[in-house]
């Protein structure tokens, strides 16, 4: 409970910012929820800032930051013109699960995209739309975790190295994260096979990220039916984050979750996608992470329960910004020339790194994952000696039981430059090496 008082002999507004004048906290969970973010301690930038904090580089270049998967190449100029056409309904409240254009849009193009059977989709009940995948991803976590799975505390599993908001939501949820290794000897994603039956019983959800972020891996489309039906088997919720999905550079083009699971028939709840639920996003395809538009598809009661929570807790998507979505979604020529671009970057670091032994080439995504020794200190070095900002791996892993983080040893580089800026700092990043 929170009891708020403010009277009305003293402004509660001051120096433009809301100041109360009493509050008095009456909230019993509070120390529970404190207790659980005191373990969100650890975020990847956060460290990386702390790392460099006393360098300063001495390379006589530009600095050059390649820490952060955030796309520099600009959106098509068609998204922004629709923005501007649509100027009158900023004053409109949005609905919350996009407009009935921007629903049809998604849907044409999972259609398309998927090579869905006509009738396998149902945008009213087997779609949400979203703030940006990374809200999405985040509040999955929320409606899959209850008090207990199999009379314990749930699990959420999650592939290691981890996008962190993977890690923040089973914190937050009150799951145990469990870890599942994703190396070179695992062809970088989890071993399916080496999950626990009891670890298993107790999952409640299991984050997979494919194609994976940082090492680029695409997941088969029998790893998914395995992974489909792990779920099915023991009734947890696979949550398949394919936000690098339309960036992929050879021959094998990156299957969904939906699709697999609409090709294994009807779950136990008698629908296609039955214990799955698939996030797309605009951040990659179209390079328009700032217009945080995303959706989830998946199964009915999974989507019915985070529209639930959705309209209580976040903000829909501004309907000038739905309109621009739907043209994004519904044009593919726009997204072969990014995935085209990202392509001839790396080309470039095949042609640099490529004699590097701790170099392996990704099959998507927009990023390197180098073995170098020992990633902290390269990126201390990189920094100093190059002006290059990387992303040590180890921020990105958890210790396993051991205490080894077997993350240390790499850097991850995120190539979200236009090329001429990419090819410079590769043979930069190519000298220090």
């Amino acid at each position: 409970m929170l009891f708020h008082l403010c009277t009305p002999d003293f402004p509660i507004w001051g120096n433009g910012r809301y100041t109360p004048n009493l509050v008095v906290h009456l909230w019993p969970w509070s120390d529970m929820l404190n207790e659980r973010l005191a373990q969100l301690n650890d975020y990847p930038f956060a460290r990386l800032a702390a790392l460099i904090a006393d360098v300063t580089p001495r390379a006589n270049e530009a600095p050059i930051a390649m820490s952060v998967g955030d796309p520099q190449h600009q959106p098509p100029a068609f998204a922004a013109e629709i923005v501007a056409k649509n100027f009158d309904k900023w004053n409109a409240y949005p609905p919350l699960n996009g407009t009935p254009e921007l629903r049809q849009a998604i849907g044409g193009w999972l259609e398309r995209r998927f090579k869905l059977a006509s009738g396998t989709l149902d945008i009213e009940t087997q779609l949400a739309t979203v703030a940006g995948a990374r809200e999405g991803l985040f509040i999955a976590a929320l409606l899959a975790v209850g008090a207990h799975k199999g009379g314990k505390q749930p699990v959420a599993l999650m592939p290691n190295p981890l996008y962190q908001i993977y890690y923040g939501a089973a914190i937050a949820a009150g799951a145990e994260p469990v870890f599942l290794s994703a190396t070179s000897e695992t062809g970088f994603l989890p071993d399916l096979d080496a999950i626990p039956r009891d670890t298993l019983a107790r999952t409640a959800i299991f984050y997979l990220c494919t194609p994976g972020n940082p090492q680029g891996a695409i997941a088969s489309p029998e790893y998914l039916a395995k992974a489909i039906g792990l779920a099915r088997e023991h009734d947890f919720l696979l949550v398949t984050d394919e936000c690098y999905c339309e960036l992929y550079y050879g021959d094998v083009v990156p299957q969904g979750g939906i699709e697999i699971a609409s090709k294994l028939g009807r779950g136990p709840n008698g629908h296609a996608f039955d214990n799955v639920m698939s996030f797309h996003t605009l951040s990659k395809r179209s390079s328009a992470a700032g217009m945080r538009s995303g959706f989830a598809v998946g199964a009915p009661d999974a989507i019915a329960t985070l529209n639930r929570l959705r309209s209580y807790s976040c903000a829909a998507q501004p309907v000038p910004v739905q309109a621009a979505s739907a043209a994004l979604w519904r044009d593919e020529t726009h997204a072969i020339e990014t995935r085209a671009l990202y392509k001839a970057k790396f080309d470039v670091a095949r042609k640099l790194l490529g004699g590097h032994k701790g170099y392996t080439p990704p099959q998507a995504g927009m990023f390197l994952w180098i073995d170098v020794g020992d990633g902290e200190a390269t990126t201390r070095r990189l920094w100093e000696e190059a002006a290059i900002k990387v992303l040590p791996g180890r921020y990105l892993t958890k210790n396993g039981p051991d205490g080894r983080n077997f993350g240390a040893p790499y850097i991850r580089i995120a190539l979200v430059h236009e090329q001429e800026t990419v090819e410079r700092a590769l043979q930069r990043v190519a000298a220090l090496l």
